[in-house]
C-alpha cells in the first residue's frame, strides 16, 4: 500500500520532533528529509532524526541531499550553477553527495535523491562523458552503502534522463518523480513522462504548476489541483506500472497557507487513491 507523506526541510535550528509531530497529526506516515547544510550530517543529528521518526511512527522514505555552492533556479544562471553539471563545482558536490549517502546510511534510509543539474540533451556534448563518470562514482558510492540514487526530475527531458540512467547501467538508480517540475521547467507533460521512464520511479514529490511564460524564468508552482500536473492521470499510469512507493507532498511556500494546502492535497490524494 502506498504511504502518504510530506517533505521536511531541515535547518540547524529545526526541531525535528515538532516537524515529525506535524506530519503525524495531519495523518501522514512518511516523509522525505531535505538537507542543504552539510553540518547536519552528524552522528548526533542522525540519532535525533531517527528517534523522532520512531516516536511518531513516520518513515523517512528518502534523504533529499543538497550540495554546497551557489544556486539559482532559473534558465539564465541555473545551467551554470546547479548540480554536478558545472565543472567548477563538480568535485565539491560529488563529495557533498557522498557525505549525504553516509548520512542516509546512518539513518537507515535506502534512497538518496538530488537535482544533478541541467543534463546535456546532446550526448555528444564535450561534458557528457565526464558527467556520466561523476554520476557513476556517486551511484557506486551509494551502492556500497546499500542506497539507491534517485534523480529528481525537472531540469532535463524524460528521454535525456532515461538515456543517462541507461548509460550508467547500474541497478541502484531510480527517479524521484516531481509531478510539477517537468512542467515548471518546460520539459514535458508529467503524465506522458511516466511512459518514458516510469519503471524507474522509486519516490515522488506531489506538486503542481504551470509551464514557463517567458524564456528566463521557471513556471509558477501552485497548490495541487490548480495547475497542469494532472495528478489523477500521473497516479493512474504509475499504478499501471505497479508503483508501490510513497507519495510525498511538497508545497514550496511557507506559513499557515503551506499547511492548509498540504492538508487539502492530502485529502485529494486519498480520493484519487481510493
Amino acid at each position: 500500500m502506498n504511504k502518504l507523506g510530506v517533505m521536511i526541510r531541515l535547518y540547524p535550528d529545526t526541531d525535528i520532533f515538532t516537524e515529525m509531530k506535524k506530519v503525524h497529526d495531519i495523518g501522514c506516515n512518511c516523509c522525505q528529509l531535505a538537507v542543504w547544510d552539510m553540518e547536519l550530517y552528524s552522528d548526533e543529528k542522525a540519532a535525533e532524526f531517527t528517534a523522532a521518526s520512531k516516536e511518531y511512527d513516520v518513515e523517512i522514505s528518502t534523504l533529499w541531499a543538497g550540495w554546497s555552492g551557489p544556486r539559482e533556479w532559473n534558465f539564465t544562471a541555473g545551467p551554470m550553477l546547479l548540480g554536478i553539471v558545472p565543472p567548477a563545482y563538480r568535485m565539491n558536490r560529488i563529495a557533498d553527495l557522498v557525505k549525504g549517502a553516509d548520512f542516509a546510511a546512518k539513518l537507515g534510509v535506502s534512497r538518496l535523491a538530488t537535482h544533478v543539474g541541467f543534463l546535456p540533451e546532446n550526448m555528444n556534448d564535450p561534458q557528457y562523458t565526464d558527467i556520466i563518470a561523476a554520476l557513476r562514482y556517486i551511484v557506486k558510492a551509494c551502492k556500497e552503502r546499500g542506497i539507491n540514487f534517485l534523480f529528481e526530475t525537472g531540469q532535463e527531458t524524460p528521454v535525456t534522463l532515461l538515456r543517462v540512467i541507461e548509460a550508467l547501467g547500474m541497478d541502484n538508480v531510480g527517479i524521484n518523480m516531481d509531478t510539477a517540475n517537468l512542467i515548471l521547467y518546460g520539459k514535458a507533460n508529467s503524465a506522458d513522462a511516466i511512459t518514458v521512464f516510469g519503471k524507474y520511479v522509486m519516490d515522488t514529490h506531489i506538486k503542481d504548476g504551470f509551464y514557463p511564460t517567458n524564456g528566463m524564468e521557471l513556471g509558477k508552482e501552485v497548490k495541487v489541483g490548480e495547475g497542469m500536473a494532472n495528478l489523477p492521470e500521473v497516479i493512474r499510469r504509475l499504478k499501471e506500472l505497479g508503483y508501490e512507493g510513497n507519495y510525498i507532498i511538497e508545497r514550496e511556500i511557507k506559513g499557515d497557507q503551506q499547511t492548509k494546502d498540504i492538508v487539502e492535497t492530502l485529502e485529494l490524494l486519498k480520493d484519487i487513491l481510493k
